[in-house]
């Protein structure tokens, strides 16, 4: 595990996932949402976020958490170990829920400066409707892996707690 590669809807736990592990092995971690977003929420435009990813990916050992599935052609075949939180649409809706009232006007520690969380209708219908859409093309492209690539699908809180156990076991 040198390179890690967590997916899953907004909500879902990545960036608590990729902390935990990260506290685990001393892999250093890279939030996509703090590489893509700029301060007040403007995106990086498509060709140099490529580019962006091009660039994080060469490093030695990353987790890296975060969708962006339009970066996953590279991401993937980089990554060493790829895990999917595969949570149920409620599940995600109420965490974005609980996470906007809690950071709401300030910035999230996962995210960059000067994108302070607010609430976006767009935003939880793009959550509402992830399992649906985004996850069939994420799951499309999980199953390219290749057989050095270590797939994990973890679809709940006591799968997550005894996936970390058993790294915590091997550390």
């Amino acid at each position: 595990m040198k390179r890690v590669l967590i997916l899953g809807c907004c909500g879902a736990g990545k960036s608590t996932l990729a902390r935990k592990l990260s506290d685990l092995t001393g892999i250093d971690i890279i939030h996509l949402d703090q590489e893509y977003w700029n301060p007040d929420w403007v995106e990086t435009p498509k060709d140099q976020w490529n580019n962006k990813v091009a660039q994080l990916i060469k490093n030695e050992s990353w987790i890296m958490d975060g969708n962006y599935s339009g970066s996953l052609h590279l991401r993937i075949p980089r990554a060493d170990t790829i895990i999917y939180l595969d949570r149920k649409t409620i599940t995600c809706l109420s965490r974005v829920l609980k996470r906007t009232w809690k950071y709401y006007g300030k910035t999230r520690p996962d995210m960059v400066k000067g994108c302070k969380e607010r609430f976006d209708w767009d935003f939880l219908h793009y959550v509402a409707v992830f399992n649906l859409v985004t996850r069939k093309r994420v799951i499309q492209k999980i199953k390219e892996l290749k057989k050095d690539q270590t797939f994990y699908r973890l679809t709940n809180d006591k799968e997550i707690e005894e996936f970390v156990a058993n790294i915590k076991s091997s550390f």
